[in-house]
């Protein structure tokens, strides 16, 4: 394979037109769909229109164009979909907070009924959205294996209604109602629930783990799952630069250390069973990951927090060795 050359020396930046086509991600296409195009009211930095950019184009690509979205009450509906105005290029149906895996197995089964088999359904949604309110729902999904995709942007919290606690809010973490206070300050350990896992519980045809920080391996799996008939599950880490308490910047950073750290897994799984995972070239302290974050900050005064900081490093490294993150040189001991 022909060497890539960056042409801004101390960058990663690249044009993508320097790439041969195997390369280029779909954003370099001129055929792109634009399926969440400019003029939503995202923060800057917001990791989620990213998130949610990328892999609705890559679905659009494998679907043909003939793709219809569902989408749940939360962040992504509400800075996308300001009435009446929308950023949306697709058919877009907005949902409750809590039913979005309903509704887009209702479209499924109408365009079932219809023999409309080149069409297909997304579901969207957040953590909140998707561990919380729409667990029933998703379950249900899985469990009747609805010829679904459904995605998760996983900000670790209630974003828009204030920061406010979900079952996938790490660990220690600060949000508004798991202030950094008391003897056990940030979220207590013991409470949430990893979803991927959940997902992979049901044995449906496709589970996987994306960031951000690695935007061709998200469009990758998205392309398989769309290459798939029956429930698929994706769950995407987007940063959040207003409640994660980082600039706007470091979205990207911040998602790789996510998985580099091991507290983040990227994988993937079919029929319940792990088949491939995202190596880690260089594990990296769980600290490099926390410390540019306001919401842990509280770990990391004049006397650190040593024993949290020591149980949150265990917590990656059982991650790392649960979903393969290294190989076997660099394994985790």
């Amino acid at each position: 394979m022909e060497a890539i050359k960056f042409y801004q020396t101390g960058t990663f930046t690249v044009g993508n037109r320097l790439l041969s086509p195997q390369q280029r991600s779909e954003q370099a296409s001129p055929e792109r769909s634009n399926a969440l195009n400019s003029g939503h009211r995202a923060c800057q930095g917001c990791g989620e229109a990213l998130g949610a950019r990328y892999a609705i184009d890559a679905a659009m690509r494998a679907a043909g164009g003939r793709l219809i979205a569902a989408n749940a009450t939360g962040c992504l509906e509400v800075f996308s979909t300001p009435y009446p105005e929308t950023s949306w290029q697709i058919p877009w149906i907005h949902s409750l907070f809590g039913n979005v895996a309903a509704v887009a197995t209702g479209i499924a089964a109408a365009l079932r009924v219809q023999g409309r088999d080149d069409v297909r359904v997304v579901a969207q949604g957040g953590d909140g959205g998707t561990t919380d309110i729409g667990l029933g729902c998703l379950s249900g999904m899985f469990e009747r294996n609805d010829d679904v995709l459904y995605i998760c942007y996983d900000n670790e919290a209630y974003m828009n209604t204030g920061v406010q606690r979900s079952s996938a809010t790490p660990m220690a973490a600060r949000t508004a109602t798991t202030p950094a206070v008391g003897e056990r300050p940030g979220n207590n350990f013991g409470q949430g629930k990893f979803l991927p896992r959940i997902a992979m519980a049901h044995e449906i045809p496709y589970v996987a783990t994306a960031t951000v920080a690695e935007l061709h391996d998200l469009e990758r799996k998205v392309r398989s799952a769309m290459a798939l008939r029956g429930a698929r599950y994706i769950h995407i880490l987007v940063p959040c630069p207003l409640g994660w308490g980082a600039p706007s910047q470091e979205t990207i950073r911040l998602a790789r250390l996510a998985h580099e750290s091991g507290l983040f897994p990227v994988f993937e799984a079919m029929n319940g069973e792990l088949t491939g995972s995202s190596k880690i070239r260089r594990q990296v302290p769980v600290e490099a990951y926390l410390k540019p974050q306001k919401r842990f900050a509280h770990l990391f005064g004049a006397q650190p927090d040593v024993q949290t900081l020591e149980r949150l490093q265990a917590l990656a490294d059982r991650n790392i060795r649960r979903y393969h993150q290294m190989d076997a040189a660099g394994a985790v001991a």
